[in-house]
């Protein structure tokens, strides 16, 4: 590491040693299969409403071969509450590709990992961080923060690329694992110690759009709705959600595209 970052290094890392969330279910045991889970999940959602659902989820689909063979239904039922259910579906054939084509064992090279479903450049260095201890540089909205904030005061339209250049400059972390952990739990604390988000000086920063009304939620009260009755007339689904059949029907257009249904002239079907 570039000793001219040696301070900003020990400020991450002295905060992580006093306050890191050192209990987090996928931080005990930071298998392969752990870690890719907990990133999924991760994704949009918050760490505290995360935890209860990983817990479950291991219960149920405790390795990549058991979540494989799983029903879908199931899968979603697991899913249910957390929100973005694609991530479920996308997890399921992860597990698949792995499974069947990777002898259950998940892959350390960055480019071969970028190859499987849902899993993007952040997650595969995620993935080789957690798991593997392997250091790659990586940007998500907490790390971002903090570089921004460390960097960038004053700044604005700031780039990941600027935040990469940065990183470039400081040169391979030698623990991966912890240093991306205590950045990632420096991040979610720092809005709250300086009383400001430094994302919004980021280019790529976005109020997340609304949710109450959303396309995305009538989305998972159909699937809701079908959890519960595999399989029900459009009629008694779309007089649930409310007066806007046709706008309901392109919702279930979309999520038969998706893989989530079936349709037939009169019926919605859940696989």
């Amino acid at each position: 590491m570039n000793q001219k970052y040696r301070q900003f290094y020990n400020t991450v890392m002295e905060y992580y040693g006093e306050y890191g969330r050192h209990d987090l279910p996928w931080r005990k045991k930071q298998s392969p299969y752990y870690v890719a889970v907990s990133e999924i999940m991760l994704q949009q959602t918050q760490v505290d409403r995360v935890i209860p659902f990983f817990k479950n989820w291991m219960k149920q689909f405790s390795s990549w071969k058991v979540l494989a063979n799983a029903q879908q239904s199931d899968v979603l039922r697991a899913w249910k509450g957390l929100g973005y259910n694609s991530r479920a579906l996308r997890l399921q054939k992860l597990a698949q590709v792995v499974t069947n084509d990777y002898k259950g064992r998940l892959p350390k090279d960055f480019e071969e990992l970028k190859k499987l479903p849902s899993i993007g450049p952040y997650t595969a260095g995620a993935i080789r961080a957690f798991a593997f201890n392997e250091y790659t540089p990586l940007i998500e909205t907490n790390i971002r923060r903090i570089f921004i904030h460390h960097f960038f005061k004053g700044e604005s339209n700031i780039t990941d690329t600027d935040i990469f250049e940065i990183m470039d400059d400081m040169g391979e972390i030698e623990n991966a694992q912890q240093w991306y952990a205590a950045l990632m739990d420096y991040g979610s604390t720092l809005p709250k110690i300086i009383k400001y988000n430094p994302n919004k000086q980021s280019k790529h920063y976005t109020k997340q759009s609304k949710f109450q009304g959303s396309d995305r939620q009538i989305r998972g009260k159909i699937l809701d709705i079908l959890l519960k009755n595999k399989k029900l007339s459009k009629e008694k689904v779309f007089e649930q959600l409310g007066d806007e059949s046709e706008r309901y029907q392109k919702i279930a257009d979309q999520l038969e595209k998706e893989n989530f249904i079936k349709q037939t002239k009169k019926s919605l079907i859940l696989k």
